[in-house]
């Protein structure tokens, strides 16, 4: 093992139905989430010195296409593509990047750009990668007229039913449970809730599997920053960094053909080798673990999964799902983004995705999804072809932790654009971007505006004008020395010199706590034309 490795910010977009959100080429998306992560760290992209960039669909440089619009700053870049765990690959690239001390500071980027429908081969003039699993299906059930990914699942899931006795309502049972947890992510491209009847009488997509047990097609993008230990500390982020304890990728194994397994053929024994490892490396066991983030590409998979992973025996996931194990209020909470059956797959940011849910959850930011007192995080993400990536999180600096939540992200349906005052915080960005350094040196705090907007959404910026050249962030966990609170409206009536803070604050428009000093030197920040 070389030097810890810490995730210092995140961010992703919203994933849509592909071709739904106008102006969302996967250049935007990429600066959306990557913004959005430097921002969640409270740094600049001149601080990151080499990116790690995954996508599957997309021309060979669309990496560096993507990076080009957080900065022309001359760093390496990797493309990076390894099927449906490509986000997750970028995720070890970059962590191998400072395990090694090549560099202190490196960005992982994920965005998928995708077709509607079923996934299809691109070439049909050479060697298939998945020619090896055609040849298990063909031996076993046989190949059959629907699309080739849900055939090996489903047919995975087929086989589980027929050596342990798992019934479709199993199967049901956990897509019952994704779509019902992904009501309280934003992110997610479905947040609607269905009933076990509905998600059984979908329309058949291949047996057991109905169109509500399927992972969508989606556009989006997702991003981390990883941190060495002298970097976190050297930036003031021991708050919010979280440490990836062990991380291990592992490929097909003999038993993946050889034995005609569908199972193993959708990579069970390459799940366990890797998860294996992590645990053996960690000194940490199942037990240990509160949240887990899984690829549920297919329903069938959760549960394969849970077994792959030993959060239970084998043949033991269908008795897990009826306990209720996977759930709030069970021994794990399982996908509690929604998965990827409720909140979508671009295949190049799941794994990005999933280590931004995980970290909120440490951190004690995901609102309504919260895992109450979330401590150790475990992420599984899959690619056929193949490889599978297994990863344990925990908060890298528990004490600092601890003592610097005083606030907890925004509601779970907020985004910045649902507030006025967002225009009054990106003008605050352009001066610190322009002036950090001078505004730091007269504020030398952070400050907290807690926002509520007409129809009741709270949001919460921090203006960081205390460390570095300063930032600006929507959510966050930073520990304040004066927190704010105000309407909307009154926010900007406030900032553009409308209204008298001396009256806002006696007719309780305005309230504060903290170091009234500072807040006295709001003036610092406000845009030019306004008065205090």
């Amino acid at each position: 093992m070389g030097r810890k490795v810490y995730v210092v910010g995140v961010g992703m977009t919203k994933f849509e139905k592909p071709g739904r959100r106008d102006n969302f080429d996967y250049p935007e998306m990429a600066k959306e989430a990557g913004t959005k992560a430097l921002q969640d760290a409270g740094i600049a992209y001149d601080k990151v010195e080499q990116a790690c960039v995954g996508f599957c669909y997309g021309d060979t440089t669309s990496g560096q296409r993507a990076v080009y619009e957080l900065g022309l700053t001359g760093i390496p870049v990797y493309n990076v593509n390894n099927a449906c765990s490509t986000g997750s690959t970028a995720l070890f690239m970059a962590k191998q990047l400072i395990e090694g001390g090549i560099a202190d500071c490196v960005m992982a980027l994920g965005f998928e750009k995708m077709q509607r429908g079923a996934l299809k081969m691109g070439f049909t003039d050479r060697a298939s990668p998945m020619e090896k699993h055609m040849q298990v299906v063909m031996n076993t059930f046989g190949i059959a007229h629907t699309p080739f990914a849900p055939q090996m699942f489903g047919n995975a899931g087929k086989e589980h039913m027929q050596k342990y006795g798992t019934k479709v309502e199993h199967f049901a049972k956990i897509a019952w449970k994704n779509h019902k947890h992904s009501v309280n992510n934003p992110y997610s491209q479905f947040q609607d809730e269905y009933t076990l009847e509905e998600i059984l009488a979908s329309p058949m997509i291949h047996e057991p599997l109905t169109k509500l047990q399927c992972c969508p097609t989606s556009d989006g993008s997702g991003a981390a920053i990883l941190a060495s230990e002298d970097f976190v500390i050297k930036n003031n982020l021991q708050h919010q960094a979280v440490e990836i304890v062990s991380m291990a990728m592992a490929t097909d194994l003999p038993s993946s053909f050889e034995e005609n397994s569908c199972i193993k053929m959708v990579g069970f024994d390459m799940t366990k080798k890797a998860a294996d490892k992590v645990f053996n490396q960690a000194g940490l066991t199942r037990d240990d673990v509160d949240v887990v983030e899984l690829h549920d590409c297919f329903s069938c998979n959760e549960l394969l999964t849970y077994e792959a992973l030993g959060l239970c025996p084998p043949g033991k996931g269908g008795d897990m799902v009826d306990r209720g194990d996977n759930t709030y209020g069970g021994k794990y909470v399982i996908n509690p983004s929604g998965g990827l059956i409720s909140k979508g797959h671009p295949l190049g940011a799941t794994g990005l995705a999933q280590c931004s849910e995980l970290c909120w959850q440490l951190r004690g930011l995901a609102g309504k999804r919260q895992v109450k007192n979330a401590k150790l995080a475990l992420q599984h993400n899959i690619g056929l072809g193949g490889a599978a990536v297994v990863t344990i999180y925990r908060m890298g600096f528990p004490e600092y932790h601890r003592s610097s939540i005083t606030t907890v992200g925004v509601s779970a349906s907020a985004n910045e654009a649902d507030f006025k005052s967002a225009a009054m915080f990106q003008e605050i960005k352009k001066a610190l971007d322009s002036d950090g350094a001078n505004i730091v040196k007269k504020m030398k705090g952070i400050i907290c505006f807690k926002v509520k907007s007409a129809d009741g959404k709270e949001g919460i910026w921090f203006v960081d004008a205390k460390n570095g050249n300063g930032s600006v962030s929507f959510g966050g966990n930073l520990k304040p020395d004066v927190t704010i609170s105000m309407a909307d409206e009154d926010l900007v009536n406030l900032m553009m010199g409308k209204l008298n803070p001396q009256d806002a604050f006696f007719k309780g428009k305005l309230k504060m706590s903290g170091n009234m000093g500072l807040a006295m030197k709001l003036k610092e920040i406000q845009p030019k034309k306004a008065k205090l």
